[in-house]
């Protein structure tokens, strides 16, 4: 099976947004970096966060 290749561009978070439909306290993903890269098949990549 091939893999696909996932890089992280940017991380963001928009504030209003989050602030009238998130949880309290949301940030960005703390796990994801710009640049990153994942290779995954069928399963999701060691490491990927599950919200992403």
């Amino acid at each position: 099976m091939k893999k696909c290749k996932i890089t992280v561009l940017k991380t963001t978070l928009d504030k209003e947004l989050a602030q009238e439909y998130g949880a309290e306290g949301l940030t960005a993903c703390p796990m994801m970096k710009e640049c990153q890269v994942f290779y995954a098949d069928y399963a999701k990549p060691e490491g990927f966060c599950d919200e992403a």
